[in-house]
């Protein structure tokens, strides 16, 4: 709150911000002040699935003027390296990304950012579905990792956000059928809501147990698995899952190290993908929701003004609802 307002660089946008969604990673920095090798050292700004109303153009910026409602993508490389020019900078290890120690996110009431990572916002697409482009992106990025296609027959283990994200892309993309599990039936049922065909709540079933009921509820094992938890038993069983030649991809991030049966997908021929959150994915996102051919709304369960933000952290602690926006704008009335 008592922070100068920045100045934008030659090639930056000052916005105020209008929407912020809450992350798993935010509250993991928030709770334990690291994810892996990414560690709080000082303060930091949390926030990166965000949107806003650009304020003021730094002088080298022309495709944006004050006024345009934006999305913001969090992930800006800092050089050209050798993975900008191939297209993945995602992959790039220099790479500036919001609320990632040591770089501040965008939780906040103005903030500046490089223009060409703000896209305008069509007039029918809104402030809290811009900001859902970036957990969107990530179902983007693994289904197009994943191969999904027409007809495809696809698995998603976890239903939280990042879990629904891919069950709405995989049936755009064109799968026939997607079964999810998890273990909340509040969650499986909001998966049912965004196009699910199958759920499955997970019990206290083996590995090898949620991959038969996998195989019962599709009729087959299905090409493709979309791992969106992260733990080891859910892994497990995606490997397990996942029809011989197929493919599993991993997005949920948990233990460094952990136990799976390698040796069953490598004599299976099961390809085993990672992603890194995502590239090139919000003008295919913004195109998607301005169509109307997707509809990521009903992701947002709870939403909080700025000056209650503990308040929504503990929310999402607590693993309520699904997705939990914060407004940021105190001048702005609408819903």
């Amino acid at each position: 709150e008592n922070r100068p307002i920045p100045e934008p660089g030659p090639n930056e946008v000052l916005l105020r911000m209008h929407s912020v969604g809450i992350c798993g990673s935010d509250v993991h920095y928030w709770q334990h002040g690291r994810i892996g090798d990414f560690v709080v050292k000082d303060p930091m700004v949390l926030g990166h699935e965000a949107s806003g109303t650009v304020v003021k153009v730094g002088s080298g910026v022309t495709h944006l003027k004050p006024g345009d409602r934006v999305a913001i993508e969090p992930g800006v490389p800092r050089e050209m390296d050798e993975f900008c020019k191939t297209g993945r900078y995602n992959l790039s290890p220099t790479i500036f990304f919001c609320a990632t120690p040591p770089d501040d996110g965008n939780l906040c009431r103005y903030y500046k950012h490089r223009a060409s990572y703000c896209y305008k916002l069509p007039d029918n697409v809104t402030f809290e579905e811009g900001a859902l482009i970036e957990p969107l992106s990530v179902g983007i990025h693994a289904c197009k990792r994943a191969g999904v296609t027409l007809g495809s027959k696809v698995f998603v283990s976890g239903s939280g956000p990042i879990g629904l994200v891919n069950v709405i892309v995989a049936k755009m993309m064109g799968a026939a059928a997607v079964v999810v599990t998890d273990l909340s039936t509040s969650r499986l049922q909001k998966a049912k809501e965004v196009g699910a065909d199958f759920t499955i709540q997970v019990k206290n079933e083996t590995p090898q147990e949620v991959a038969s009921k996998v195989e019962s509820v599709l009729g087959c094992m299905p090409e493709i698995t979309v791992e969106c938890t992260g733990v080891q038993a859910c892994i497990q069983a995606g490997i397990y899952a996942t029809r011989s030649g197929g493919t599993l991809v991993l997005v949920g991030l948990g233990p460094e190290m952990v136990t799976v049966p390698i040796v069953n997908a490598a004599v299976r021929e099961v390809d085993i993908r990672g992603i890194f959150r995502y590239c090139n994915t919000w003008p295919v996102a913004i195109a998607l929701l301005a169509s109307k051919r997707i509809n990521i709304k009903p992701l947002v369960t709870h939403r909080f003004p700025l000056e209650k933000a503990l308040e929504a952290f503990e929310t999402t602690k607590r693993g309520e609802g699904v997705k939990v926006m914060l407004k940021c704008d105190p001048t702005d009335q609408s819903p």
